[in-house]
């Protein structure tokens, strides 16, 4: 990869901020979930792509403008992270307010998307985490990156600890959709005020899904010796029939996910070797189970699952059944996990094992400009662990296909890359 990862291409980069349209009140506090904490260590990356007509005569001043009353919704998102006296991190609810990113980039969309050796995030999506200076760290940045052809891009870049995916793309979703003059959601007080786990019973297992980390102390960033690298694929709706009607027989998939996920695990167990990935992550949007409230709520359903033999030999339909079939839930044991020093211990997600991330049914092309969806969109994760991830998403309105990212130490991605497209056409 190009070791500025197009960084020099952006240029002229101002900041400022936002708040919501009112005061949120003295001591409002978002109470913060074990499963809120579990990915304290982790950030959401988004990267919306407009043409020049979506966003022609879009100021700065008329982005900005609906922000305020939909941070006032959103209120916990211009917060600031602070502990309870026992030590459990919290959001306050000062108004501190989301960073704005503005910047200027020298290449037009089309030489964006076509350098091939570069991460699309880099530079398009503010590089921030929590801390060391914790209590004054902003949870979001919102980047307008300005192409010299006229189009923009809009970078998300998100504390996990706000929300997962849904959260993240239903937040940046809801600001379009305020922008073009609609109404916003009616649930300002749906926020916890504080944590309330509960467990049926015991968890005897450590969750495979979850690893703890060094103590990081207020300085929010995964410890790390692997240099981690992000590349996407594009996989088009004809190739995934193809690769459908080409796995016959009665474990044959029949999603989508699965199957690709199936052949990320046999390639990179082939790559591995002797140290391939016997259990694997698999975490599953959870959208259709939230409350009308729930608007910042980690929720995914976080699982695992084991290869009871050679994962590098094993038939695709075979992991494609185990992931679709197999996987047993650990959200319990994680949250009893999280909580059992009161969230003050540090974890990762992605990473800890072999991840997969199911995000088919995100909706990702819900930002709109102008009536205009994005061109391109993608999300990527931020704090992955050595055993890297992969998101699963939806390709462009329309399309039937899906984009994959690829998370993992740089010396596997160009193997990797070669692997997909001789063995599998897919580049």
């Amino acid at each position: 990869m190009v070791s500025d990862g197009g960084g020099s291409s952006v240029y002229d980069v101002r900041l400022s901020s936002v708040v919501p349209a009112m005061v949120t009140g003295e001591d409002k506090v978002h109470a913060l979930t074990n499963m809120d904490l579990a990915v304290k260590l982790h950030y959401l990356k988004g990267v919306y792509f407009f043409s020049k007509e979506a966003v022609d005569g879009l100021s700065i001043l008329a982005l900005k403008k609906p922000m305020f009353e939909w941070l006032q919704l959103y209120y916990p998102t211009s917060g600031r992270i602070r502990r309870s006296e026992s030590g459990r991190p919290m959001i306050k609810c000062n108004d501190g307010g989301v960073r704005i990113v503005e910047a200027q980039n020298d290449k037009s969309l089309d030489e964006w998307l076509a350098m091939e050796e570069h991460d699309l995030y880099n530079s398009l999506t503010y590089d921030h985490v929590l801390g060391p200076d914790l209590s004054f760290s902003p949870l979001v940045f919102i980047q307008f990156t300005v192409f010299k052809c006229g189009g923009m891009s809009v970078g998300l870049s998100w504390a996990h600890v706000l929300g997962d995916f849904v959260s993240a793309s239903d937040f940046i979703n809801v600001w379009g959709s305020h922008m073009a003059g609609h109404a916003l959601p009616r649930s300002l007080d749906a926020f916890p005020s504080s944590p309330k786990p509960k467990f049926r019973h015991s968890f005897s297992q450590r969750p495979f899904a979850l690893k703890m980390t060094q103590p990081v102390g207020d300085h929010w960033l995964l410890p790390r010796s692997n240099k981690m690298g992000t590349h996407h694929f594009n996989v088009a709706l004809d190739q995934l029939r193809s690769l459908l009607s080409a796995r016959s027989g009665p474990h044959a998939p029949s999603q989508q996910f699965p199957l690709i996920s199936a052949i990320l695990w046999k390639t990179l167990a082939k790559i591995r070797g002797e140290s391939e990935p016997k259990i694997v992550t698999v975490c599953t949007d959870s959208s259709g189970e939230r409350g009308n409230g729930e608007l910042l709520k980690n929720g995914m359903v976080i699982s695992s699952v084991e290869a009871g033999t050679g994962v590098a030999e094993a038939d695709v339909s075979d992991l494609a059944e185990l992931i679709a079939e197999k996987t047993v839930s650990e959200n319990g044991a994680i949250e009893e996990l999280v909580g059992q020093d009161d969230g003050k211990s540090d974890f990762i997600v992605y990473g800890a094992n072999l991840t997969f991330v199911n995000l088919e049914e995100v909706k990702l092309f819900g930002l709109e400009m102008k009536g205009h969806k994005p061109i391109w969109a993608s999300y990527s994760v931020g704090g992955v662990g050595d055993e890297g991830a992969f998101l699963v998403l939806p390709a462009r309105e329309g399309d039937g296909g899906r984009t994959v990212t690829a998370m993992l130490p740089e010396n596997e991605l160009a193997w990797l890359r070669r692997e997909l497209r001789d063995q599998w056409g897919i580049a």
